[in-house]
This record gives C-alpha cells, structure tokens and sequence, in this order.
C-alpha cells in the first residue's frame, strides 16, 4: 500500500496501523466543528470496507468530481481491480469512521477455495469492480466500538486489535442463513436499535435528558439491558458518554465565539455557570474563558 505524504487542499493524511502485512486498520474522528478531509493513496490490489459509527462521511472519487455517502451505522465495501482507489473522504463534524484495508491475496488466505463467501473474487467476478454497502450489525457494533474504546496496555494494544479485526471480519463475511428468522439474533437486533435510538434521545435532550429509568420505558427496553447494553455497543455508561457528549458540543460553541460562556453553559444544560465550568475544566484542563482566549 503506498503513503500519502503530501497535505494539500487542508486535508491530513488518514492514520493507520498495519495490522500485520497486507493488512491495515485506519480509525478516524473529526472532534472539530467543520467537516474534515483525510487522504490517503491505496492501489487497486487492497479491498476498503469503511464502517461509519456516528454523523456521516462522503467518500470522493474521481478528484472530487462525485461520491459516496455512508450514513451512520453503515458499512460500505469498494474494490476495483481495474484501477486505485485512493481515500478521499469528507468526515461531518462528529463524525467516526474505521476502515479495514485488506489485500486480495491476504483476503483469499481467510476462506476455503469452497466456502464461496468472497464472490466477487471468483474467476467470473475477479476482474470487475464491486461495491456493497449495508448496515453495521448489532454484533459488529459492538466490536467496532471496542476497537475504539479500548483500554488495553500499550504493549499488547496491536495483539487486542488484531483480534478484535479478525472478529469483525468474520461478522462481516458471515452467511446469511434462510433460518435467520426464527434466530433469537434478530431479537438483539431490535434491541441494539433501541439502545441507538436511547443514544439519540439523550444528544436530542441533552439540555434536560430523561432519567435512566424514564429512558428505559420510553424505548421499551429493562433497564438492566439498556445500561448493559449501552455500555457494550458505546463503550461508556449512557450519563459519562452524555457527559462526554455536551463537553465537545460546548467546545464547539466556543470555537465559534458566538456565544459567552453562560450561553454555552445554558445550552448542554447546566443550572448554574460555575457547574458548567468545573465541568469543562475536568475535562479539558482549562476554564471556558480561558480555552476561548487561546483560540
């Protein structure tokens, strides 16, 4: 795979970390307020599946001339034998995206000659451009957001990754049984779309959220599987990543420097300013004012 080391046009180059030869694992979040644009040049004998965990990303080809929209909790596969496809692609502010870039040959090592999982590799289909896009599934989601979360010790970070990739993939390239129906799968499905819609509610009313049990009832689930559940899919309990949450939303509004600091405190929600800014300073290291100063 070759690099990018060029930083034209305000874009960065994507960050990588190779997994292991032929093999590559990119993880990439805009924390700012603009949309930001990652580069990065992949030949043509690398497959890209891009995993979008939150906002949306457009994926630009053809030096921008059309793209590729992936939505949030959305995966999308690209491979062209014919020519490059190098990233080029546009993250929303907030938005989180994983790439998994695998070679041909490496990928072919994963199945049996028999298995049929890869058929858009087979001699019919090898020298014809493919894509897919579909929705990230529960189990997927909650590696994805492993990878992203984890707490591992440095020294064994690339060993964790390297599985959690492995596991991912064998979720991705998982057939699709005819019994699918009668699995008890599609029941945590519909949970995991609950907990999603929890996440939504509490960004949505992060000024004057709902109370853990009041979320559990409005989204139909026990508040045993939302707290356990949110935790596996996000990373975090549902009030921290709230937390989390309002503290980005409120360092945003100060990048603007449109709004005081009571205004921003008054937007994610807190009673009284000097909440808001003890707040901000744990997570930040610095008060508002101060931030607002350096910018």
């Amino acid at each position: 795979m070759s690099k990018n080391n060029d930083k034209r046009n305000n874009q960065n180059n994507a960050q990588g970390i190779e997994i292991e030869s032929g093999f590559f694992l990119l993880v990439n979040k805009n924390d700012s307020d603009q949309t930001k644009q990652l580069a990065k040049k992949i030949d043509c004998t690398y497959i890209q599946i891009h995993f979008c965990m939150h906002e949306s990303v457009k994926l630009l080809f053809n030096e921008g001339k059309y793209g590729i929209d992936i939505l949030a909790s959305k995966s999308l596969l690209l491979y062209n034998p014919t020519q490059d496809l190098p990233i080029n692609v546009e993250l929303a502010p907030g938005a989180q995206l994983i790439s998994v870039l695998i070679s041909i040959e490496k990928l072919h090592t994963f199945f049996t000659p028999e298995a049929g999982i890869i058929h858009f590799l087979n001699e019919e289909n090898k020298d014809k451009k493919f894509y897919s896009d579909k929705a990230i599934s529960a189990n997927e989601s909650i590696v994805l957001s492993q990878i992203v979360s984890h707490k591992v010790q440095p020294t064994i970070e690339k060993l964790y990754l390297k599985a959690k990739i492995y596991e991912l993939l064998s979720l991705y390239f998982q057939p699709k049984s005819d019994a699918a129906n009668n699995c008890p799968y599609l029941e945590e499905e519909e949970n995991v779309e609950k907990i999603r819609l929890a996440k939504r509610i509490i960004i949505e009313r992060m000024a004057e959220p709902p109370t853990l049990t009041e979320l559990a009832k409005e989204i139909d689930l026990p508040l045993a599987y939302l707290k356990d559940g949110f935790k596996q899919i996000y990373g975090d309990t549902v009030f921290n990543f709230l937390w989390e949450y309002k503290m980005e939303y409120a360092r945003r509004m100060l990048n603007t420097k449109k709004y005081n600091v009571s205004e921003v405190s008054y937007e994610v929600g807190y009673s009284t300013a000097s909440h808001f800014i003890a707040a901000f300073k744990k997570k930040f290291g610095i008060t508002p004012k101060k931030y607002m100063g350096k910018i």
